[in-house]
């Protein structure tokens, strides 16, 4: 049985995933080809290898090609509200997800972290799930990290997830709605039933698409199971930490 264990000493988030299944081996053509079928427009994916303290490491980015370059905030926002951006609602993306001919497991993999992460934003704004939308940049970003890294697990032929408890951060971060702590409060809802490692950094270190994965697809959480490995991904944050290196390790193997 091939397995994938996420050493997630400096936090997870979707795109620190992506890419770090993409350095153990998953084919990145391939995965950005199955990312076509989507009804996304025209986007692009800028991979490049960068250090972070010392360690070699393969970063994302998410390129809209509609829209000027911008530092996106990745919220979540809920139908109501008024602004002068576009949403992607959590219907319209699950009806995408299914739309898009994409394999079995792929889909259920993409459509199990959307729900996890639709439910706890309902459950903490007090909303029906249905009402829930999706910044439309943070929403490009997070359908592609998440179809994303279901097409990597598939690529790569994982059938069980392992993950390492998960560093949530400290401090405070700026969302949408105002100034929220670390971790946010649909992050921690996600978290729920988790083991969480307690970490110094004043820093978000887990992501809510981040939470959503471990929350939905990782089978156990522990020390590193007895496999024997046969690839290793480093996935990077955007962040530099101070003491660390902020990257995702990812082993791949079989138990």
């Amino acid at each position: 049985m091939r397995i994938a264990y996420l050493d997630c000493f400096s936090g997870i988030s979707g795109d620190m995933l992506l890419a770090a299944l993409v350095d153990a081996g998953a084919d990145r053509d391939r995965i950005e080809g199955e990312l076509r079928k989507l009804s996304l427009g025209d986007f692009r994916l800028e991979w490049k290898k960068v250090v972070k303290t010392g360690v070699s490491a393969l970063k994302l980015n998410v390129i809209d090609e509609n829209i000027p370059p911008v530092q996106p905030l990745k919220t979540i926002k809920v139908l109501g509200q008024h602004d002068h951006h576009h949403h992607r609602g959590y219907k319209e993306i699950v009806e995408m997800i299914e739309a898009a001919d994409l394999a079995p497991r792929v889909t259920a993999r993409a459509l199990a972290i959307f729900e996890k992460i639709a439910v706890a934003e309902a459950k903490i704004h007090s909303v029906p799930v249905e009402t829930v939308h999706f910044h439309e940049v943070g929403a490009l970003d997070s359908i592609v990290d998440v179809v994303g890294i279901a097409l990597g697990l598939e690529e790569l032929g994982i059938d069980l997830i392992y993950s390492g408890h998960v560093p949530t951060g400290n401090g405070y971060v700026r969302c949408d709605h105002g100034l929220y702590p670390v971790p946010a409060p649909a992050t921690m809802e996600m978290l729920i039933g988790i083991p969480l490692r307690s970490t110094a950094i004043q820093k978000e270190l887990t992501t809510p698409t981040g939470a959503g994965v471990a929350a939905a697809l990782v089978h156990e959480f522990g020390d590193l199971p007895s496999m024997t490995v046969e690839s290793i991904g480093y996935g990077a944050g955007t962040r530099d930490l101070p003491d660390q290196p902020n990257v995702l390790r990812l082993l791949v193997g079989h138990l």
